[in-house]
């Protein structure tokens, strides 16, 4: 950082200054809208209640659509099927890596690597690790606390609703 000095390349020191004011001020990107997230009861009529089931959505990976996706706030990983990277021909930019997920599926399984997907809900886009376990899990995504707590979501298993900030407001 320069302190004192008359003229660099031709620029004194405080137009210099002003200078990387206005440019830091032009490259501001967009803030995402942090209103209070709530549930209310209309959230819920579209539901028969009472129910019992898990809190499962559809959610753009990549390019592609896919569906059945729980979210888990008690897991600690983001977890993929290896069938669903096969179907969208991905299996090439798994990262080969050995883990193992012990209380899965009410046993231990180890992974086949890692892979790094583009998450996409409500046009916010977020940089996902996900485990890839091959097997059936009766999802095909699990989305685990990385993934909820990256997105800012809030989860209402109740209204069987997420919600989260968005350049929008709350979706």
């Amino acid at each position: 950082m320069i302190f004192r000095g008359n003229e660099i390349n031709g620029v004194t020191f405080s137009v210099a200054k002003k200078i990387k004011i206005s440019v830091t001020h032009n490259k501001r990107l967009p803030k995402v809208i942090e209103d209070d997230i709530t549930f209310t009861e209309e959230d819920a009529d579209r539901l028969l209640l009472p129910y019992n089931d898990a809190l499962v959505i559809s959610i753009n990976a990549l390019y592609f659509k896919i569906k059945r996706v729980l979210v888990d706030p008690g897991s600690s990983a983001n977890i993929i099927q290896w069938r669903v990277l096969e179907q969208v021909k991905l299996t090439g930019s798994i990262i080969p890596t050995i883990k193992l997920l012990a209380e899965f599926n009410l046993t231990s399984v180890i992974t086949r690597g890692e892979i790094v997907l583009a998450t996409n809900a409500e046009r916010v886009t977020k940089t996902t690790l996900f485990e890839v376990v091959d097997g059936n899990m009766g999802y095909n995504i699990i989305l685990g606390r990385w993934w909820i707590h990256k997105m800012k979501v809030v989860s209402s298993t109740y209204h069987k609703l997420l919600k989260f900030p968005t350049l929008e407001g709350i979706k």
